[in-house]
């Protein structure tokens, strides 16, 4: 029998836009009395985060030290990494018995990647959960050092290497986690192998980023597939429509239309938190998350065309090819 609450949330889901808002994210913690993040103890966790040093990375970070984890924060740049973990100490979270560690390390650069994981796996014994949120819109294409688009190699391949490399530490850990940040936007693209990284001539900032997204939701459900029996479970999520610095700078149009009704950052990251510290997230593997609810990963039937078996498979090959993982 469908409840209010049930109700309540396919009508707001259906028209997008009131779901993606603060408006939808306020009608669903009401109706299904979200537990408060703050109820949930985390001293025993150690929770490896990327892209700590703004926006969404930064919200979950705040609060998952203020519940004690302890945090492996990865970012490109040192300096912010310090600063923020200067934050968060004066939050008192290593009293508690967290510990904040930073490891400096570009997504988007492999050999980066490589160095990370080794440095995470020398620091620390086991690793909880790991949390994929780095993330940039560029409005130009930009290309990493292996000569891969920015976006794709940050956002697709630098995720996918280090969770090959963590692997054996997250099943010594389990029962573990490995979160995905998506983006909503990733309803508007297709899945794709060939065309996954855009051309000079036809690129376009908002749908490069759509496509990569799409593919993080898709090895997201390869992962959770292939590891089914490990212990570790797999999921990712989108946010909504947060006011974060990333939309300020990437989409100013949006965010001058739009801005009354974006989520706070920390509304933004609510989620994420709760599939960090939430035990429902242990029940499943391979779901895509919104407000706390298991979403459908297409909503129009274009996209849903182009996800076949063949496109999976090329996908995970190659992302097997260009990482240099013997396997996944």
């Amino acid at each position: 029998m469908t409840s209010v609450a049930d109700l309540a949330d396919a009508l707001a889901e259906a028209p997008v836009a009131p779901s993606f808002t603060r408006l939808g994210y306020g009608l669903r913690a009401r109706l299904d009395a979200w537990r408060p993040l703050d109820s949930y103890p985390l001293h025993d966790r150690v929770v490896v985060l990327t892209g700590a040093t703004s926006g969404l990375g930064l919200a979950a970070a705040s609060q998952l030290n203020a519940l004690g984890s302890s945090l492996v924060l990865l970012g490109r740049n040192e300096r912010k990494l310090a600063a923020v973990r200067e934050r968060l100490s004066r939050g008192g979270s290593d009293e508690a018995g967290g510990r904040i560690d930073t490891v400096v390390a570009d997504m988007g650069d492999l050999e980066a990647v490589r160095v990370a994981a080794e440095t995470i796996l020398a620091r620390h014994p086991r690793v909880d959960t790991l949390v994929h949120n780095a993330g940039a819109l560029s409005d130009r294409r930009l290309v990493a050092p292996d000569g891969t688009e920015m976006t794709v190699a940050s956002q697709v391949l630098g995720p996918f290497l280090l969770t090959g490399l963590l692997m054996d530490r997250l099943v010594d850990s389990a029962p573990a986690r490995v979160l995905t940040m998506s983006s909503g936007g990733m309803y508007a693209a297709g899945l794709t192998v060939d065309g996954l990284q855009m051309g000079e001539s036809d690129y376009r900032g908002a749908e490069q980023y759509a496509r990569a997204k799409r593919a993080q939701v898709t090895l997201t459900e390869i992962w959770a597939q292939r590891h089914a029996d490990s212990g570790v479970v797999f999921h990712s999520l989108h946010p909504g429509w947060a006011d974060t610095p990333g939309v300020r700078t990437s989409l100013p149009t949006f965010r001058r239309l739009t801005g009354p009704f974006l989520r706070s950052p920390e509304q933004g990251a609510d989620t994420l938190v709760w599939l960090v510290a939430d035990d429902e997230a242990l029940k499943a593997s391979g779901l895509f998350w919104h407000d706390r609810r298991p979403r459908p990963t297409h909503r129009l039937p274009q996209t849903r065309a182009t996800d076949t078996p063949q496109r999976r498979s090329e996908l995970w090959e190659w992302c097997l090819s260009r990482t240099g993982l013997s396997d996944g």
